[in-house]
């Protein structure tokens, strides 16, 4: 029997294809067609043991596939160290020996267990990076990080700038490894995943951060995929996570077939001038997630938090198409899937753009807003307009959907051309000012007429706001008290029984976001941790 969110779904499918033209073609986001495997690996070669004061790179140089090369806990090993490139398909595991490479899958590194770890250090280019075509390693329980004082553009580089599919990293796992930036100086990059078939996962990455220029714990721009990144803990300032922001150097390539799952995406109130808990260096600061250039992308279960007014106007997430530096006008934002995500601590949401509007690109379309919760968007503390969503330059099948927000801006700013094939349903948002407005077209249906033409938008709660400037078969109620939530001071943003949204969702569910959905992504104390 489907259950009642699989229902939603079928609904939707049949509402969404009665708005979109055939010539939009597909208006239901892709998943991911292939998935990273990163189930742990049983050994069949040898065991190469690299003492304290070893030749790591020795070491790396004579393994063959099949090998474990063990490292001592507590040594530092001082590169930097290549992974060269081998024939077969046998896993090369480079590992602390003991206990603390050896976690159960799932279970997350973190800085207390950095004195039980081999150190992997560097004063000048990469810690670790890997050779053209270098394949099936797995780096497991490192503390991987600059020498004191020394500022490092990337930490571990998974492919760079390759000009041929053949040359490309693939099988590449970063697995349960502390990697981060110089406490004082920072760094720009914790992991470039420029691979296929890559992955980070069950890792702690910090400190990434630079005055002056971008800086990302994990970035990605000219490796085709499958790409994972799971139960993390990743500090960035510029983006904790972008794909894009370099056009690739294989021509045609999409970052494609991505994975993001329950992460914790965080920028430190330490980086905020005039926070109390400010340090006094202004990083540059922008946004927490972003795609440029990808496809098929899965985003689930993750903490997002804090982002405010900087270097650019604090929306979390941004889904906005860029040919970067002109060379690459397939780039695309297509078939994304956004679900079961706490976005916390914002001037603003999301941010979507159907088109780039400095060089030519392809248009972004299927994308899938579902069953997150936005709380704390707007207001003096991250400085902005407190907008949820804002959609620009003509996108195309956009479903937003079971979301609940608390912010203090508009539900949606929008601009043309006309944008396609949207659907807004079964979601509880505060109308604010203006709720859903577009530039020069007037507010509500008026805005919707015109940029949203054929809208499918029922069945949501807005609070505040006149019903009569809205499209019929939606709620209206005047404060936040008469959606009765369990607890909104607390954030259980559960409807109780006597609740008049309760199964009145176009499935016959709750309106807004599904609490049970969201409970694994945070555990109680709030620190996003699985």
């Amino acid at each position: 029997m489907p259950t009642p969110r699989a229902f939603t779904l079928g609904a939707l499918l049949v509402l969404i294809a009665s708005a979109a033209s055939p010539a939009e073609g597909p208006a239901v986001a892709q998943q991911p067609s292939a998935v990273v495997d990163t189930a742990a690996v049983e050994p069949s070669g040898r065991t190469i043991a690299v003492p304290g004061d070893g030749d790591l790179q020795a070491a790396l140089d004579a393994a063959r596939p099949g090998d474990v090369v063990t490292l001592e806990p507590g040594g530092v090993y001082r590169g930097s160290f290549t992974l060269p490139k081998k024939s077969g398909s046998g896993w090369i595991v480079v590992r602390t020996r003991g206990d603390a490479a050896t976690a159960p899958a799932g279970t997350r590194v973190d800085p207390g267990q950095a004195r039980t770890l081999a150190q992997l250090v560097a004063s000048s280019g990469s810690v670790v990076r890997t050779a053209p075509g270098a394949h099936h390693y797995r780096l497991s329980g490192l503390d991987i990080r600059p020498t004191e004082g020394a500022f490092l553009y990337t930490l571990v580089q998974i492919g760079s700038a390759e000009t041929a599919m053949e040359d490309v990293p693939h099988h590449v796992i970063v697995e349960r490894c502390l990697i981060r930036g110089d406490p004082r100086r920072g760094a720009r990059r914790g992991v470039a995943l420029n691979g296929a078939h890559a992955a980070v996962i069950d890792s702690y990455i910090a400190d990434i951060k630079e005055v002056g220029a971008d800086s990302q714990a994990i970035a990605g721009w000219n490796g085709p995929g499958p790409l994972k990144i799971a139960n993390n803990y990743l500090e960035g300032a510029g983006e904790n996570v972008m794909f894009g922001g370099a056009d690739p150097s294989i021509r045609d390539l999409v970052p494609s077939d991505i994975e993001i799952l329950r992460n914790h995406m965080a920028k430190p109130l330490a980086w905020k001038p005039g926070d109390p808990a400010y340090a006094g260096t202004a990083w540059t600061v922008k946004n927490i997630f972003e795609l440029k250039n990808a496809r098929r992308v899965r985003v689930d279960g993750n903490l997002l938090e804090h982002s405010w007014v900087q270097a650019q106007i604090g929306f979390a997430v941004l889904l906005t198409v860029r040919n970067q530096d002109g060379r690459a006008p397939w780039a695309v934002v297509e078939d994304v899937t956004f679900v079961n995500n706490v976005i916390r601590g914002a001037t603003s949401g999301v941010n979507i753009h159907g088109r780039d509007n400095t060089h030519p690109s392809q248009p972004t379309r299927r994308i899938v807003i579902r069953n997150n919760l936005f709380v704390d968007i707007g207001g003096p503390r991250w400085g902005g307009e407190g907008r949820l969503f804002q959609i620009v330059d003509g996108t195309s099948s956009i479903v937003i959907d079971h979301n609940t927000a608390i912010h203090i801006g508009n539900i949606i700013t929008a601009e043309g051309p006309p944008h396609h094939g949207f659907v807004f349903t079964d979601n509880i948002v505060a109308h604010n000012t203006y709720g859903i407005a577009g530039t020069g077209v007037g507010t509500g249906t008026q805005a919707l007429d015109a940029l949203f033409p054929g809208a499918i938008v029922r069945r949501n709660v807005i609070v505040g706001g006149s019903s009569a400037e809205y499209p019929r078969d939606n709620f209206f109620v005047r404060s936040w008290e008469q959606v009765k939530f369990e607890d909104l001071s607390q954030g259980r943003v559960r409807l109780t029984a006597s609740s008049p949204f309760r199964r009145a969702g176009l499935d016959g569910t709750d309106v807004g976001v599904d609490d049970n959905a969201l409970r694994p992504t945070i555990r109680p104390g709030g620190d996003g941790r699985r």
